[in-house]
């Protein structure tokens, strides 16, 4: 009788050891998801906020050389 409760207790032990492990297997694989999602996410960030410098900037460009094209005209007008 004591020998079928400790081969019962084993098994029961086991199930918990391949529970945990598969646990955590699949901590490990969400965590690794997890930062290929970031990583992906950073990359993305990074490409649009270059894409979006870059216009925005000549937009600011032009618009600056209205102005001072704007100004030089006024300046010629007054004089």
């Amino acid at each position: 009788m004591e020998n079928n409760k400790d081969l019962r207790e084993i098994e029961i032990a086991k199930l918990a050891f391949i529970g945990a492990s598969i646990a955590t297997l699949g901590d490990g694989i969400a965590a690794l998801a997890a930062g290929l999602e970031l990583e992906s996410l950073e990359k993305n960030y990074q490409i649009q906020s270059n894409s979006r410098q870059t216009p925005g900037v000549d937009s600011t460009k032009i618009q600056l050389d209205y102005f001072i094209n704007e100004l030089v005209q006024i300046r010629n007008f007054v004089r």
